[in-house]
């Protein structure tokens, strides 16, 4: 097994393998009604998923359905919720995803027959995908093995109470032949075999043409059901029980789904934006089947955005406003109009957060001015819809510098103590301030006691003794942070005398 998920993981395919219940009848729904043991369930669950590095896992119990009998539906339903509840909370705890594969259930305002056990509704808010076995329609009688309109509403039904996003709808890699009609006296072992009451023969989609075409038969495409159907004969000689020749002639129909059936539900995805489809099982279908899937997918495939953010400036200070301009277009540059969209910023702590919410205008473009209190990570996001994949700009890195509003004498008189105070904002203490000289062609730090620290508002007073008579430039610097660059006051001239 291991050779084949390598395979897979190498290209790039999620891996959510699927359990299925071997148990006898009522076996399992005891089960999951006894607290501990659905929480040793839970977790034998989870610790195969986390072991093999699964993307998560699918549930796929159908003794619920065909096994226990619909009148132990109402004891199974709060069991089987309670069980998907806290099977959920374990596997996103390690954001792993949780699929449930179900039989086909309606809105119950049409008392249709649907499988009402497994409880959609409340379900919806644990799990993160719902396959539908949208298939089955027709088993002891003759007819489509999931007729459009039977698929349709389950669709609607489903939608309904669950996130269509969650939702795909199954197709069948395979159909049934049913004996409709026996013609003749057939040999005794035969009649065993070929009459009207037996179950119906199965057969893959990729060996269907095959089927038909060894018994002279021509499949027909039919639009309401969205499947394929054709019937023929085969004819049975043998013997009686007393060696009398006789034979019996078979009218089989046959039903299936082929390419065009999985473009025609396909069509349902893009009608209500579900998740997609999935097939059971993968391998059956033809090759035409897969390509004609890909390429109607295409077309309805989310679009992807490219988002492109610039600003004004890469570096700001305290107080000064950066414009801060995006737009959203398609790769083919086409602008995306009206489109929900978020810039975020992101500080020294390393968290992203929302500073605007917009939509773009009719250009694809959206622009804003906005004031910085660090160094900062700019980006602009658009969230995933079914029309499109989420976008995000590359980051725009904006250095910051702190504003140091300096209070100095204009004049000092030499070889006395000059005191010069003022404060950084944004406010932050333990701030490294230093008084630097204009000396020559370069700025010398000239502070008395090394270096000075802001306080909890962000002050400072720093000292000096000038010697010489004359005028002397001066300004006061702060060291750069993880939250500011390096920041300078403005020059302030003193007068020595």
């Amino acid at each position: 097994m291991s050779v084949s998920l390598n395979t897979l993981r190498n290209l790039n395919i999620g891996i959510i393998p699927t359990i299925t219940d071997g148990t006898d009848k009522l076996v399992l729904s005891n089960l999951l009604g006894n607290a501990q043991s659905r929480t040793n369930i839970v977790a034998t669950i989870a610790n195969l998923v986390k072991v093999n590095n699964f993307d998560g896992i699918d549930l796929d119990f159908e003794n619920f359905a065909f096994i226990d009998g619909n009148m132990t539906w109402n004891a199974t339903r709060p069991r089987w919720v309670a069980f998907v509840k806290e099977l959920s909370a374990s596997l996103h705890a390690d954001k792993k995803v949780l699929s449930i594969t179900a039989p086909v259930d309606f809105d119950p305002v049409t008392k249709r027959k649907g499988y009402t056990v497994y409880d959609w509704k409340n379900i919806a808010p644990y799990i993160d995908r719902l396959r539908i076995m949208t298939y089955d329609y027709s088993t002891s009688t003759v007819g489509p093995i999931g007729p459009l309109i039977w698929v349709e509403d389950a669709v609607k039904y489903a939608t309904s109470v669950i996130p269509a996003s969650k939702i795909f709808l199954g197709v069948p890699g395979y159909g049934r032949d049913w004996v409709v009609k026996v013609v003749g006296t057939c040999a005794p072992a035969d009649a065993k075999v070929i009459n009207t009451k037996i179950k119906a023969a199965t057969f893959v989609m990729r060996d269907a043409i095959s089927l038909a075409t060894g018994y002279g038969a021509t499949p027909q495409y039919m639009e309401k059901e969205g499947e394929v159907t054709f019937t023929y004969t085969k004819t049975f000689p043998g013997f009686l029980a007393d060696g009398t020749p006789t034979s019996c002639t078979a009218t089989r129909t046959a039903w299936y789904q082929d390419s065009k059936s999985y473009v025609a539900r396909a069509n349902l995805v893009a009608k209500y934006r579900l998740g997609g489809i999935m097939a059971w099982t993968l391998g059956m279908e033809d090759a035409a089947t897969m390509p004609s899937v890909r390429s109607y997918a295409q077309t309805i495939a989310p679009d992807q955005v490219v988002v492109t953010l610039v600003t004004d400036k890469s570096e700001t200070e305290f107080g000064q406003p950066i414009s801060v301009k995006t737009l959203f277009t398609l790769p083919d540059n086409q602008p995306i109009a009206n489109l929900p969209l978020n810039i975020e910023a992101r500080n020294s702590d390393g968290t992203w957060r929302k500073i605007y919410s917009g939509v773009t205008a009719i250009d694809g473009t959206l622009g804003i001015s906005t004031l910085l209190a660090g160094n900062t990570a700019l980006h602009a996001v658009s969230e995933s819809s079914w029309e499109r994949l989420a976008g995000y700009s590359k980051d725009i890195n904006i250095n910051f510098a702190r504003k140091i509003v300096v209070t100095a004498p204009t004049s000092a008189v030499h070889g006395r103590e000059i005191v010069i105070s003022g404060f950084i904002q944004p406010k932050e203490s333990g701030v490294k301030l230093t008084l630097e000289r204009l000396i020559g062609s370069g700025y010398k730090e000239v502070t008395m006691k090394n270096s000075i620290i802001s306080d909890l508002d962000g002050r400072f007073t720093l000292t000096h003794v000038e010697i010489d008579d004359g005028f002397a430039t001066f300004r006061v610097t702060s060291t750069a942070t993880g939250n500011s660059a390096l920041g300078y006051s403005n020059n302030f001239i003193i007068s020595i005398r």
